[in-house]
């Protein structure tokens, strides 16, 4: 199983060797999150449309489409309507869903999301809890980000999870990694199965690549 999950939110136009070293790198990814507009955008973007094509022809990685679901305050009709937009124009095969809550009280909400996702054709769910989930999210998504933080914030000991604990596989989001650091390792050891681990710090940090797949331009 592939372990490097890449989101990536800037614009191919704008960021074109980034988006090549993406593709180059995408039979070895477990998934791309496509984020054109803070989800699919209003119309087609040519730009992503050409590097979702691109990434297909290359193989491996899932195309996963960004939508914000608002700590279960979006209407599920909304959410639904981007993903069938990411995969209208854009061809993606499945889901980041962004802002879930990690407790148990909301999970009827995003069960019958999940089953709305799954019948656009989201064959891959990811729900982002970033930090410890209840373990009731793992029977409706293929993914749990579990936590999304910085490098510091990872060095410390995490929040406790839940008593039983998710079955599915964890993801962990890192960011302001410095050069010369293990994540993949601390990742692993800390129980996640796939992870990101960007240099970037700030609002943005998903606007810088992983350190192993950094360009020179």
């Amino acid at each position: 199983m592939s372990t490097l999950l890449v989101p990536y939110y800037e614009h191919p136009a704008v960021r074109p060797a980034e988006w090549d070293a993406i593709v180059a790198a995408a039979p070895r990814l477990n998934g791309v999150v496509l984020n054109p507009a803070d989800g699919p955008g209003d119309r087609p973007d040519p730009a992503f449309a050409a590097v979702a094509g691109r990434l297909r022809a290359a193989g491996g990685a899932r195309i996963l489409g960004y939508a914000d679901t608002g700590y279960g305050r979006r209407a599920a009709t909304d959410v639904v309507r981007d993903l069938a937009r990411h995969r209208d124009w854009y061809g993606t095969d499945g889901a980041f869903l962004d802002q879930v809550p990690s407790g148990p009280a909301q999970f009827a909400h995003y069960r019958r999301l999940a089953d709305a996702a799954r019948a656009v054709g989201c064959r891959t769910l990811v729900l982002n809890h970033g930090t410890a989930a209840h373990p009731c999210y793992a029977h409706v998504a293929d993914l749990l980000v579990t936590f999304e933080g910085p490098w510091e914030a990872y060095l410390a000991p995490l929040p406790q999870p839940w008593p039983t604990g998710p079955d599915a596989p964890q993801c962990h989001l890192l960011y302001g990694v410095p050069p010369g650091a293990d994540p993949a390792g601390l990742a692993r050891a800390r129980g996640a199965a796939v992870y990101c681990a960007v240099p970037g710090t700030g609002d943005h940090p998903w606007g810088t690549l992983p350190h192993s797949l950094e360009t020179t331009s």
